[in-house]
């Protein structure tokens, strides 16, 4: 009987165990049924998609000078399988050795233990080097022993890889700006990513022993779509003149914290250079704050014209309309207005000339104090406030305060009319003055040409005005007459001097600390600005310049801060200006001289020199006939064509080319390319003309051209 009954225990534990086992079992499987659902198959985990990155598009200047470009590098990569037992044995020791003294990573021996081993494991996509090689430094690295035998004998594998590159250094860097590995980004790059980014294709790659993973041609295969070329409104020349003007004046070492300075072309609005600096806290300032697009502040003296203007269209006064400005002390319902000197009784014009806080709040009370909604509306009607819609990010938000807002103060209406109870950006500001420039009509500021593909262009963007005139012509030609007072009478005497003439207006604005207030412990911020426009008969271009002091105890004057880079700029302009120069030689000899023809493609200068007015024409298409062209054709390198003016059999002249020819010239002749600077080539060593070997460096210099 006991035997029995242990028999059915045993029987019992057993169908408990089977029991158990069945249950786990059965968890497993709805584990891997509902929860695992990421499982891969065989195939799957054999072989996966990659995305490839397109070629991202240049950002270009408005005459096409590269502003940022995506430049390729390689990553070098072996193959240890493809090469014969011989063939590896003897060139593997050379090989080592130059990889070891050109990455300097590892030793001799320590590469030949790399590559060997995985000529064991038979890897077939081993990275070799410890960071990405330029063109010229893959050109180098192919002539290398086992190398130069080419992929299918050699094994060396390039893996082509793009970086963001800007040739002309930080020159306008915070508009161009930048797009990080998230996809943040600043300036026309963020703003324009959607074009410049173009469509990424799919490149599927399979599995290797080891983990290692090599793309592989199949029918999925899709090839990246490359990005859109942007062309800006920018123009190079003027945009280095703007920095430099505006470097030369900070390093006088009059307390400056940051500067702004804009060229507005006149008739269309186009930028044609915009520079924001700003201290890096160290004794460097650099382009890492867009002051005159997202930074609204109270302009100070400069925004009388505004005032100005809208008493003139309400017909309020007249520019002869007498004015007191009395001891330039004066105080409005508990605002109390200063000048910086007194300046007697003035006319309109007078007062305007001289700058005078008091005259200006004086006028705006007296004629809108009954109704201030009236003045408000003026400015609102004058596109005062406009949002832009620019094409590019950070656009600042002008803040016009109204009667019927909570911080409305009778007081806030005296303030108003010379230039503080308002913000506004500097482009507002030098929106508004190139309104009255054009005689009422005001363009909407705008950074972008066009965007192309291939060199062709898919679409151009137009000069835009802003709806309706801000003022009768009527009107802005007695702004235009009270903007040239400034200059030849008032606060801005030091523009008078010119060959050309200039219009414009200074200001000097105090800037509130933060939490409110304009001194705090006898310390004071300011931004000094002048704005206008030359030359005063025909203008060309609307200019802004402003300066931002630092905490000081001193004065910061718009006419003696801002002054001086203003003339420095609108004088490298109207020099460079060839319609507004005259003959230097006013002789036939002069008259008849030819222009120089740069380097390029011969049969289009041939052509070109052919049909244009020269007086010896025929002389200049000979001597371009004469010279020596080398041509890259489609065929060889899938690039169109290039041809340069080059002396046979020696080193040829790359001087005023930009980088990217100057590269793809001497690249591809066989030479490894150093540079410095930034620009078009100004010089170059060896010398044009110089005996020199293949895969030789040549150093360029890179600079501006006056």
């Amino acid at each position: 009987m006991e035997r029995y009954e242990l028999i059915f225990r045993r029987a019992v534990r057993i169908y408990q165990l089977l029991m158990l086992l069945g249950l786990i079992i059965a968890a497993q499987i709805a584990v891997v049924q509902f929860f695992k659902k990421d499982i891969k198959s065989g195939d799957k985990i054999a072989f996966r998609t990659n995305e490839i990155p397109a070629v991202r598009g240049d950002i270009l200047a408005k005459d096409g000078r590269l502003l940022a470009s995506s430049v390729p590098y390689y990553k070098v990569r072996i193959d240890c399988t493809v090469q014969e037992k011989d063939t590896f044995n003897k060139y593997i020791d050379g090989l080592c050795k130059e990889l070891s003294a050109f990455f300097k990573d590892r030793s001799q021996a320590q590469y030949k233990k790399l590559i060997t081993e995985g000529r064991d494991k038979g890897k077939r996509y081993m990275a070799l080097g410890n960071r990405l090689v330029d063109y010229s430094e893959l050109a180098q690295i192919k002539q290398f022993p086992l190398f130069r035998l080419g992929a299918n004998n050699g094994g060396i594998i390039a893996e082509e890889q793009y970086r963001r590159k800007n040739p002309y250094g930080r020159t306008a860097y915070r508009t161009i700006g930048f797009m990080n590995s998230q996809g943040v980004g600043t300036g026309i790059e963020a703003s324009w990513d959607y074009y410049l980014k173009g469509v990424p294709g799919q490149q599927t790659v399979q599995r290797l022993t080891g983990g290692e993973w090599i793309p592989i041609n199949t029918d999925n295969n899709i090839a990246p779509q490359d990005g859109y070329d942007i062309r800006t409104t920018i123009d190079i020349d003027i945009q280095e003149a703007v920095e430099k003007a505006l470097m030369e004046q900070i390093k006088k070492g009059n307390n400056v914290e940051g500067a702004t300075a804009v060229v507005m072309e006149r008739r269309t609005g186009a930028i044609r250079a915009i520079s924001n600096l700003k201290s890096d806290g160290r004794g460097g300032f650099d382009e890492s704050l867009n002051y005159a697009v997202g930074q609204a502040t109270e302009p100070g003296s400069v925004l009388k014209l505004v005032s100005l203007v809208a008493l003139l269209e309400d017909q309020k006064v007249t520019l002869d309309t007498p004015v007191d400005g009395g001891n330039g002390h004066w105080e409005y319902k508990g605002q109390k207005v200063n000048d910086s000197h007194a300046v007697g009784m003035q006319t309109v014009k007078g007062a305007f000339a001289h700058s005078s806080n008091v005259c200006f709040a004086k006028l705006v009370t007296k004629h809108y104090q009954d109704d201030p909604k009236k003045y408000v509306t003026r400015l609102q009607n004058m596109k005062l406030g406009e949002r832009f819609h620019l094409d590019i990010q950070g656009e600042g938000t002008a803040v016009i305060h109204s009667p019927n807002d909570k911080i409305w103060t009778p007081g806030l209406l005296a303030s108003m009319g010379f230039g503080y109870g308002l913000l506004l950006t500097p482009l507002h500001t030098l929106t508004f003055y190139n309104a009255i420039a054009n005689d009422g009509k005001m363009m909407k500021p705008y950074f972008i040409e066009d965007y192309s593909k291939n060199g062709e262009v898919v679409k151009s963007f137009k000069p835009q005005e802003i709806s309706g005139a801000i003022c009768t012509k009527q009107t802005a030609k007695m702004a235009q007459e009270a903007l040239r007072a400034v200059v030849t009478s008032g606060t801005g005497k030091m523009m008078n001097k010119e060959s050309f003439s200039i219009s414009g207006k200074t200001g000097t604005a105090r800037i509130a600390f933060d939490g409110g207030g304009y001194e705090k412990n006898g310390m004071r911020r300011y931004q000094a600005t002048f704005c206008g426009y030359f030359p005063s008969e025909n203008p060309e271009y609307t200019l802004i310049v402003i300066l931002y002091s630092g905490k000081t105890a001193g004065n910061f004057y718009g006419a003696s801060q801002a002054g001086p880079p203003f003339l420095q700029i609108a004088r490298f302009i109207h020099s460079n200006t060839p319609k507004w120069n005259e003959l230097l030689d006013g002789s036939q000899r002069a008259r008849n001289s030819n222009p120089v023809i740069s380097k390029g493609m011969g049969d289009a200068s041939r052509v070109v020199a052919s049909v244009l007015p020269l007086t010896n024409s025929k002389d200049v298409v000979n001597q371009i006939g004469s010279s020596h062209w080398v041509s890259f054709g489609s065929d060889s390198l899938g690039v169109r064509p290039h041809s340069y003016n080059i002396e046979k059999d020696s080193l040829i002249s790359v001087v005023d080319m930009g980088l990217k020819d100057a590269l793809f010239l001497l690249e591809n002749l066989g030479y490894k390319v150093k540079f410095t600077g930034a620009g078009r080539v100004v010089s170059q060593n060896p010398a044009a003309g110089s005996k020199v070997d293949k895969n030789s460096v040549i150093n360029l210099q890179l600079g501006y051209r006056r």
